[in-house]
Order: C-alpha cells, then structure tokens, then sequence
C-alpha cells in the first residue's frame, strides 16, 4: 500500500506571550483550581497578526525548504480555522497568495470547531491516497487566535474567567505526500464519533458560548467512543501497550490528564500509580508546547503532536496514537508511526527556541493590545494598521522576516513582511 503521512511540519507560536500564573493572579483567581489545570503560558495575538499571518508564518519554513519542483507540486491548499476573517472568502487565498505557489491548485477551508485541524489532515491524506495526481503534495495549515477586546468604557467582550489564560494563538502547518518523513499515518486505522451537541461555540466572531460543563462530558465520551471504533476497525489494540505516546487535543492540560485518568481506568483497568506514571511517560511530552501556547483549537491535537515528537524518545519507529475533538461535535481516534528522522526535521525549524524567543508581555501591554485589538476585529473595512503601537514589541519582532497585517482597504488586506 502507498504511504502516506506528513513530510513536514512547523509550528508557529506568536510573537508574544502572557505568564498564566501571573494573570491568574492579577485576576484573582482561585490559585488550587487553577494549579489543576496545568497552564504554564498563552501567546497573545498582536493587532497586526490574524490568523493569516500566523499561518504563513508557519508554512514559510517548509516552503522554503522545497526545490521549485517539488514547491509547483502542491496542488491543494486547505486551512483550518474557527477564526476566519470573512463569511466567504477562506483564509487559503490570502495564503497561497503570500506563499507564492503555482495558480494550478485548489484552495478551501474547513469549520468544525477544533477537530478542523485533523478534518484537513485527514482529506489531503485521501487525496494522496487515491492517486488522482500520482506525487502531488498537499499543504494543510490549522490556524487560530483568541481575541479578549477591552472597550473603552473598560468592560470585556468575554467574562475574565478561568478561559482566559487558556486561550491561545498559533498554527501548524503540515506538508502531506507519499512521503511521511515526520509520521506515517497507520492507513485505516481510525475511529471517529460525532453527534449534535451545543457544548460550545461562537455566534459571535469575538466571543464564544457554551458550557464547559458539557463540553468536558462531551470530550469524555468521544474520546471513550472512538478509541472503541478504532478497535473495531483495526482488530485488537490496547490502550496501556498499542501505543508508544499519546496526543491529544488540548484545550488545558488538566482535561488532558483527566480524559487520560479516564480512559486508563475503563481500558486498562490500571490503579492510580501506574497511571500516574503513564501519563507523565506518554502523555506529557505532548502537553510542554501545548502548556506555553495555550488553546489554539484546530491546531491544538497537531501542537501536541509536534510536542510529542520533539520531547519523545524515538530512537527507533514509534507508534503514536492520536485523539481529536471538535465542539458541536465531532472526534477521531487515529494512529501513525514516527521514526527518528522526523526529530531532526522539526528540530531544524528551531521551533522551541521560538517560543522562547517570543516577547513577554506585561499586564499593561497585554491590556494596550486588548484595547487597540477592537479596531481590526471582523467586518473591518479600512484601516491602517500601527505596527509601531508598542513600541518595546515591534522592536522585538522587527527583523525576523515574517508576515503582518499593516492596512485594510475595502476589506482587502494587505500584508508586508517585516
């Protein structure tokens, strides 16, 4: 059978980043409950980053990596988002666009909350399993932000509750082919669940809804329901022993242990030690990106992967087992295998040495950019864009070659590199 997988793969984490103990504090919330919830930090969005630039500047790396050939092979741009900038016109152009690949190419989005990411994995893999361009390739970017706006009269356009520090910026962009440098998909082995349910959303494009409550019984379910689909399909596999690590989608590392915890005890029947133990060997490499970047929804599972490779041991081939979860809903439960070489390909993109590279914010400059974030939220028509608001922060960024957003014109907007 053809492989088929990921031949490459970059993250992009922002440029800035807010220390979650010290907004938890600044909000006073309750210190116990959020220790529980495992957050280290969150990358907070400039107003001249959207979810375009953070998925350009993810997907750079890999292009510029490619021969022109191999660049002209990319046939199919899907982006993945819940954070779109209009009710047509995808994110896909505006990238294919700024990457500068060739016009003979189709380009889309996918919606469905934080599953996306998986959702454009999972068709671009069908692409090139079904050989109707024998070497095309595929590029698949999950791109998303979180934007708390303060108005001018100082009040929030979402409750300062414990979703703040969760909720994150970044993208990952992945390069699909025959050849599965990073992780080769286990072809077939899959389960995926999915029913109705207003667990949470956004009927508003700044601001979300929900109840948390559901969603994290919602997560549960899935997570139990698909690893069950997944045996169905591929035979016998066991939770404790199939799989070398684990990724799963992380809204906040403490729903990941818990889900885990979960999981260990009606698939494995294993007693809190062993758990303990499994969790901090197979699921914790997974969550150190996840931790420092926050919530980014349909890139999250893909962050975790990422993670995943990068902090695992894979000397030899592992097999990864992977569980992704979309508000509203929709889930999957699949596997792929990683061998030692996919460590120096993300190493080289020096992914962890960026995001600790990214400026730190202060609590005034995190609520300047609140402030001033208000005036490129959706919908607007004209603007330009002061790069220089903060000065402290675009002296930080200036210089690394990477997209921004500087003007809006007739809703068009224009990006310079910077």
């Amino acid at each position: 059978m053809l492989q088929v997988g990921i031949e490459d793969l970059n993250v992009f984490g922002g440029s800035t980043y807010l220390d979650a103990d010290e907004l938890a504090s600044y909000r006073n919330l309750d210190k116990e409950r959020f220790s529980s919830l495992l957050i280290k930090g969150k990358s907070v969005a400039l107003h001249y980053e959207d979810p375009i630039t953070y998925a350009v500047n993810a997907a750079k790396p890999i292009i510029d990596r490619l021969s022109e050939e191999d660049k002209n092979s990319i046939e199919l741009v899907i982006t993945c988002t819940e954070s779109g900038i209009d009710f047509g016109k995808s994110l896909s152009t505006y990238v294919h666009e700024y990457l500068g690949l060739s016009r003979v190419c189709r380009m889309f989005e996918i919606k469905q909350a934080c599953y996306s990411g998986v959702a454009g994995l999972q068709t671009a893999v069908s692409y090139i399993l079904s050989q109707a361009s024998p070497n095309a390739k595929a590029l698949v970017i999950a791109s998303d932000i979180t934007r708390f706006m303060l108005h001018e009269e100082g009040e929030t356009s979402q409750d300062w509750s414990f979703a703040e520090p969760s909720g994150g910026s970044g993208a990952v962009a992945m390069l699909i082919s025959n050849k599965p440098y990073v992780f080769q998909m286990d072809v077939g082995a899959s389960g995926f669940y999915g029913y109705e349910v207003m667990d949470t959303c956004r009927p508003q494009p700044e601001s979300g809804a929900g109840d948390a409550d559901l969603s994290l019984l919602s997560y549960l379910d899935c997570c139990e329901q698909t690893f069950l689909e997944y045996c169905r399909r591929v035979g016998e596999a066991d939770y404790l022993s199939t799989f070398d690590y684990l990724a799963y989608h992380t809204p906040f590392g403490g729903m990941v242990k818990g889900a885990h915890r979960t999981m260990m005890r009606k698939m494995t029947k294993s007693d809190a030690k062993t758990i303990e133990s499994d969790f901090v060997a197979r699921v914790m490499p997974g969550l150190d990106y996840c931790q420092k970047v926050g919530n980014i929804m349909g890139a999250s599972m893909l962050l975790s992967l990422a993670s995943t490779i990068e902090l695992g041991e894979f000397d030899t081939a592992k097999r990864i087992g992977c569980f992704s979860y979309g508000s509203g809903c929709s889930s999957e439960f699949f596997s792929g295998i990683v061998r030692p070489q996919a460590k120096k390909i993300l190493k080289d993109h020096g992914i962890a040495e960026d995001l600790n590279a990214r400026y730190q914010l202060n609590m005034d400059e995190y609520h300047n950019l609140l402030r001033v974030s208000n005036c490129v939220k959706f919908g607007t028509q004209n603007i330009d864009v002061d790069l220089n608001y903060i000065p402290s922060i675009y002296q930080s960024v200036s210089g690394k070659g990477r997209l921004y957003l500087t003007a809006i014109r007739d809703f068009k907007r224009i990006y310079e590199w910077v």
